[in-house]
């Protein structure tokens, strides 16, 4: 096991070497680079002028110099401009030339600078990933329990009222888009005039004329029942019909299993069937499903955090790309291949736990 894991990571360095490099590569082409010298510069900037900018900035270095550069393998670049000044990339403003460091990339902790938020990557995108990260855990602890009981439930008796009744709730929650579930669950349960809420406040049964908050702005700072459930429910809803059911399906099958009728025939009651024989075998395929939910949510929730004002991971990842922020892009892509590298890691993992007939050689 302890071979197999230490094998997994290096396949998991040298993928994430090859899949940032990509996105390195195609975040320095020249036209992205073009407009980030006009964008910060002048837009009526000359040609000469932007390879000017461009050149004292280190820019125009072949891709793998500035990769290395930006992994922080190799010293950064130093230039001296027509001034005087000296730029780098360790330069710090503030800095004495004597403590400026020679490393200063990823390894070493330095993620950028943003052009667009005008303050360290790590710092931004650490706020960003911490919204999301709350997000992300509610959202498991509301649809992984839900799903697990639509799907068993749906297929311990295949073909019966039940099954054939939350299959078709599951089907409905998978096809119905987020923004139109969050649309909904906003004109429902926000709305001051329409909806539950006035309707509950004539009745006397809550003071407020809206349930929920149709925002989540303030759920940054302050989670609370009010501004963070609508955004909870729309992500949950849309990936809770998925893991049922893939639950679902595999449970109907480990249900026609050979060892499930040799229990049955001896007079096994069905509920211990179902708890100690065939639950742990059909969790294995919805157990992938689940850990494919984590680069799902990370990446996956911009139309949530667009549509209730919360700036998360998504939010970022796409302010980063429509402003040509080519520090916080790359800083992104990092994050999100770990994130998928690493869940994959844990859900081979998971098999072997799961199943003890699964072996590694």
């Amino acid at each position: 096991m302890g071979l197999f894991i230490l094998r997994r990571v290096g396949m998991m360095i040298v993928t994430a070497l090859c899949l940032t490099f990509i996105v390195f590569f195609m975040t320095n082409l020249y036209p992205n680079l073009e407009k980030l010298a006009k964008s910060q510069g002048n837009f009526r900037m000359s040609d000469e002028a932007v390879e000017t900018y461009l050149g004292e900035r280190g820019y125009l270095q072949p891709t793998p110099i500035k990769y290395a550069q930006w992994l922080g393998l190799m010293p950064g670049f130093v230039t001296e401009k027509e001034d005087g000044s000296i730029v780098g990339k360790c330069v710090r403003p503030g800095v004495a030339p004597e403590d400026t460091p020679r490393y200063c990339g990823i390894l070493q902790g330095d993620w950028g600078f943003s052009t667009v938020s005008k303050a360290p990557v790590a710092d931004v995108l650490g706020k960003r990933l911490a919204n999301t990260g709350k997000l992300m855990f509610w959202v498991m602890v509301v649809m992984v329990p839900s799903a697990l009981i639509i799907g068993v439930l749906a297929g311990m008796k295949e073909g019966s009222r039940t099954d054939r009744t939350l299959s078709t709730v599951s089907i409905l929650s998978t096809a119905t888009p987020e923004y139109v579930s969050g649309v909904i669950f906003i004109a429902m349960l926000a709305s001051t005039r329409h909806g539950l809420g006035p309707w509950l406040n004539e009745m006397g049964i809550i003071e407020g004329k809206s349930l929920f908050k149709g925002s989540a702005k303030t759920a940054m700072d302050s989670a609370n029942l009010q501004n963070f459930t609508l955004p909870v429910l729309t992500v949950a809803l849309y990936g809770m019909g998925y893991i049922a059911r893939m639950t679902r399906a595999s449970m109907a099958e480990v249900m026609t299993a050979q060892y499930i009728r040799t229990a049955r025939l001896k007079g096994v009651a069905f509920r211990n069937i179902v708890m100690k024989h065939a639950l742990r075998n059909a969790l294995i395929a919805p157990f992938t499903v689940i850990m494919l939910q984590f680069p799902w949510l990370l990446n996956g929730v911009v139309i949530v955090e667009t549509l209730f004002s919360y700036s998360g991971f998504g939010w970022q990842l796409v302010n980063a790309a429509g402003n040509n922020d080519i520090e916080m892009l790359l800083a992104v892509s990092v994050v999100s291949v770990v994130v998928v590298l690493v869940t994959q890691l844990i859900s081979d993992i998971g098999y072997v736990y799961l199943n003890p007939r699964i072996r590694i050689s």
